[in-house]
């Protein structure tokens, strides 16, 4: 399919608002998906594309974290190698079966993410006690790496919940580490989607650039301001997402609370 350079240029855009969100909160397949999906790209084309314009804002936002000394490399490395596993499974799977089920969860986990991060004392900076070994988490993350293959809009609070929550990170440490786990998951699917010539290169390329910026502006402002801009952003980002699924008339959460309530 041709799309042409004004399209592109808004996507430009688009990737810029997306790489800024998901450097600090996650949730940027929320603003990008839908404007990858509006120029008629097929689902796994849409996918496919999307992933490959991600990597560009991870890799620049585990970059900028990195050099703030706030990515311990040993510390994830086990989680690292789970979340690049998941990932290759999730690739695969999404090519052959439905993600109509996980519509139906995900906005439930999402709601549950949101009231955690609002209700939770322990959304600061300091770190708490582990609630999981590495070996645990290491699991853990090969799941939420599953996810991000199959799906992905959401997995960067999922993994920040998963590391506060379960890992004990203090909530700026946690995002650091979100985007090394969220880096992996999108370069593995990336390459995966790429083998199966799925990503439209020249518009992945294009919000790439946009994404670089955002995510350089992103982690300024969250190692600058750290637990007080992650969390409320990290809240609207869930809610935003769950309510963006929710008003999608096939979502099968959706049909469920229509046909039993409405």
């Amino acid at each position: 399919m041709e799309i042409g350079w004004d399209i592109i240029a808004l996507l430009s855009l688009v990737g810029l608002c997306a790489g800024f969100i998901d450097s600090i909160a996650g949730g940027g397949g929320l603003i990008a998906l839908p404007a990858i999906l509006a120029t008629g790209m097929s689902p796994l084309a849409a996918l496919g594309t999307n992933k490959a314009q991600c990597i560009f804002g991870t890799i620049t936002a585990t970059y900028r974290f990195a050099k703030a000394g706030l990515v311990e490399w040993r510390y994830i490395t086990p989680a690292i190698i789970g979340a690049a596993v998941g990932a290759c499974i999730g690739v695969w799977a999404v090519q052959s079966v439905s993600p109509g089920g996980l519509k139906f969860v995900i906005p439930l986990l999402l709601l549950l993410a949101a009231g955690y991060f609002l209700f939770s004392p322990r959304m600061h900076d300091e770190d708490a006690h582990r609630r999981l070994s590495t070996r645990g988490f290491t699991v853990a993350a090969a799941g939420l790496g599953f996810y991000d293959g199959f799906f992905g809009p959401g997995a960067g609070s999922f993994y920040t919940a998963g590391l506060v929550a379960l890992y004990g990170m203090g909530l700026t440490r946690a995002t650091a580490h979100t985007k090394v786990l969220n880096m992996t998951s999108n370069v593995i699917a990336t390459v995966a989607f790429s083998i199966a010539g799925y990503p439209v290169w020249k518009v992945g390329i294009a919000m790439g650039l946009g994404q670089i910026a955002g995510a350089w502006i992103g982690t300024h402002y969250a190692v600058r301001h750290g637990a007080k801009v992650i969390r409320p952003l990290i809240i609207i980002v869930s809610l935003g997402l769950t309510l963006r699924l929710l008003l999608d008339p096939e979502n099968l959460l959706r049909q469920f609370v229509v046909e039993r309530f409405l």
